[in-house]
């Protein structure tokens, strides 16, 4: 090798590691669970991070008194309107808990902070924007602290969303879905079973003079988007092994599968974008597999192999999916 020539492979050698680095390094997070600068292409499905962090050293949210009003407005979500509470000191809850991570890292939750996939935090439909709660996994006995600042789960009887930090803390973040109990938390009681004085917070708003009652003021009913499909395992569809099969299930009538996911959040979601493109019922049909539920999103019965091919298009056009024959099951 010359003088000349090492300088250069050194060089090319240094760009490499540095490339190398720069692909491991997870993105950047805010100082706080309340906030997350994002530095990375945004996935199109949701899951969990590819940068491993020890969730064990992430404490759990402080309940910290709030002071000022908090977000409890009426709102409407596919077609159904929610009432918050303004108080969720007392409240109870057993339930369904799933979560949610890469594809909403960054974005703005529902009360204007920013979710952090590692911060410890939760969606609820109901509960007063911010509260804080205690979640503990029913199996395993496990419990967090959370900050409630987000709303759903919308696509299912789930009673909460949680951060994949609390989830992988509970102990079913590679399973997806846990039962779990929820209670609120008084802050002031919290800290006076500490034996310690709460954080100082802001001073309080001015007594006023007590004036006649009045009727209230109607709270106007906010249109609330939600996000899509959150923690989406998305399954190969089982395909149908030939088309004698298919043809022979004619009589059944022909089915379309969709899509297959673990989530049943995403199966309900997907459902219903089809019920809108189309007059042929849309289904989920659920079935275990190595001790895992997936949820099949269908489209059925339909009479004739020309309307399945006409309904295949219109689900490719409207990017559904890649739509397949499968048995009647």
């Amino acid at each position: 090798m010359t003088r000349r020539a090492l300088p250069i492979r050194l060089a090319l050698l240094g760009g490499l590691a540095l490339l190398v680095s720069c692909s491991s390094t997870p993105p950047e997070r805010g100082a706080s669970s309340g906030s997350a600068a994002v530095h990375y292409p945004r996935p199109l499905k949701d899951g969990a991070p590819w940068w491993d962090i020890d969730v064990s050293q992430i404490p759990d949210a402080v309940p910290t008194p709030h002071e000022g009003p908090v977000k409890a407005n009426p709102y409407t979500v596919l077609g159904k309107t929610y009432y918050p509470m303004n108080d969720g000191r007392r409240y109870k809850a057993t339930g369904t808990a799933s979560w949610y991570g890469t594809k909403f890292h960054g974005q703005a939750t529902a009360n204007g902070e920013h979710y952090d996939l590692y911060g410890m935090s939760a969606a609820h439909k109901t509960l007063p924007l911010p509260c804080y709660v205690r979640v503990t996994n029913l199996d395993n006995r496990k419990s967090v602290i959370l900050r409630v600042n987000d709303r759903g789960p919308f696509y299912s009887d789930r009673v909460i969303d949680l951060s994949f930090a609390a989830a992988k803390k509970l102990g079913y973040a590679e399973i997806g879905t846990a039962r779990v109990s929820v209670e609120g938390i008084d802050p002031e009681e919290w800290w006076a079973q500490q034996g310690r004085k709460p954080p100082l917070v802001s001073a309080r708003p001015p007594v006023v003079q007590a004036q006649p009652a009045t009727r209230p003021a109607a709270q106007p009913i906010e249109e609330y988007s939600p996000p899509p499909s959150q923690h989406a395992a998305a399954v190969l569809p089982v395909e149908v092994a030939s088309a004698n099969n298919a043809v022979a299930s004619q009589a059944e009538g022909l089915y379309l599968q969709v899509g297959a996911f673990a989530n049943p959040d995403a199966a309900e979601l997907l459902k219903d974008k089809l019920s809108r493109i189309s007059a042929t019922p849309a289904f989920v049909s659920s079935v275990v597999r190595d001790r895992q539920t997936f949820h099949r999103v269908r489209l059925g019965p339909i009479g004739s192999q020309d309307e399945v091919r006409q309904l295949q298009d219109s689900v490719r056009l409207a990017r559904l999916g890649q739509p397949t024959l499968v048995k009647p099951e």
